[in-house]
């Protein structure tokens, strides 16, 4: 695999190892992650699975997820 960086096409880290962590019941339309090799995570949109990747570190991730936890995101459901 080349260089990854952000943006770049998700098709070209693979089709294997995307998981749907955040799946429910809206029709398969949803967020999907790959860990990396070099622990960086990447999100892709299900319904475009060739589109564009954004890239996020390890500790990136982690402080999302943990604000997310603490409801620091949930300004984004108002």
């Amino acid at each position: 695999m080349g260089h990854i960086y952000n943006g770049m096409p998700a098709k070209d880290l693979g089709s294997e190892g995307w998981h749907k962590p955040w799946s429910g019941t809206n029709g398969g339309s949803c967020v999907e992650a790959m860990k990396l090799g070099d622990g960086r995570v990447a999100l892709r949109q299900s319904t475009d699975p060739d589109g564009p990747a954004l890239i996020y570190t390890t500790h990136e991730i982690e402080k999302f997820i943990q604000g997310a936890k603490q409801g620091e995101a949930d300004f984004l459901l108002a």
